[in-house]
């Protein structure tokens, strides 16, 4: 059992919280103000207990063969779950963590330190700032997971930020991105259309009832030069509790339709979810 106190603290962006899980004895839930931001188990770095982190996490198993290390750049920080996922399942891999709030990184650094050791950097900085000054093909995955509040940021989410992504990628490297959006989908799919002018190969991993305009969710675009491997992330989403869908080819295609990349100039954030949607009582 945990019996360690929350701990609150404004940081550059807000309040953030760490909670302590009730039910495993050194795992931390963070929120900032109130939005769910990421969950650690110093006991276990492998656990990942949010549905989209899982699905994040098949992505950077199936990314290069078992075990292999990576270099791995992580624009949005949180609580750096992914970041010390990558470090137990793929040691010796060369890791670099861009968080815009300083505070957080230093409140994460205080409570939740990294193992001696880990290969992960972090930088206190603006996602896409870090990114252009980044050098040219020097990552094997990028994966983005940026939110203001419960919102990706705009200038995060047009056709200049994607030609950064696809220049900072390897030749065979993989982009991932949590996006959320629902019904009917104008923001995910003109990040779909982005992405898809520059990748020729493009996939979605997303819940069913998500997809099917049910519910306002996480989802995952996946891009790249390589043929990625659908058939490996399906079947691991599809045995995850909460099964999720590999959308691809022509069906994914039929879902972008006449979507169009945004422009720098019309930059817009992804939209408001509603009430509750990634929340905490």
């Amino acid at each position: 059992m945990n019996e360690s106190l929350p701990v609150v603290r404004a940081v550059d962006h807000g309040t953030a919280k760490l909670l302590p899980d009730v039910d495993r004895r050194r795992a931390w839930l963070l929120t900032v103000d109130g939005a769910v931001q990421s969950y650690v188990d110093l006991d276990d770095p492998a656990h990942l207990e949010f549905e989209y982190t899982q699905r994040l996490g098949h992505v950077l198993d199936t990314a290069a063969g078992p075990g292999q290390p990576l270099d791995v750049v992580h624009l949005g920080g949180g609580a750096l779950t992914l970041p010390r996922y990558v470090a137990v399942t793929r040691p010796g891999s060369r890791q670099d963590v861009v968080e815009a709030d300083r505070g957080l990184l230093e409140l994460v650094a205080e409570h939740l330190p990294l193992p001696d050791g880990a290969g992960i950097a972090t930088h206190a900085a603006d996602a896409r700032a870090w990114l252009e000054a980044a050098p040219a093909d020097s990552a094997d995955v990028l994966v983005a997971d940026v939110f203001g509040g419960s919102r990706v940021p705009a200038h995060l989410a047009t056709a200049g930020y994607a030609r950064e992504a696809e220049r900072v990628l390897r030749a065979d490297g993989v982009y991932a991105a949590n996006l959320a959006d629902g019904a009917p989908f104008g923001f995910l799919r003109s990040q779909l259309a982005g992405f898809a002018a520059l990748f020729p190969e493009l996939a979605l991993i997303a819940e069913p009832g998500v997809l099917r305009g049910r519910r306002f969710g996480n989802m995952i675009l996946l891009a790249s030069h390589r043929p990625l491997d659908t058939g490996a992330l399906a079947r691991r989403t599809a045995a995850d509790a909460f099964p999720a869908r590999v959308e691809h080819g022509a069906a994914l295609r039929k879902f972008i339709g006449d979507a169009r990349p945004v422009p720098d100039e019309e930059a817009r954030p992804s939209p408001e979810p509603p009430a509750g949607a990634f929340g905490i009582g």
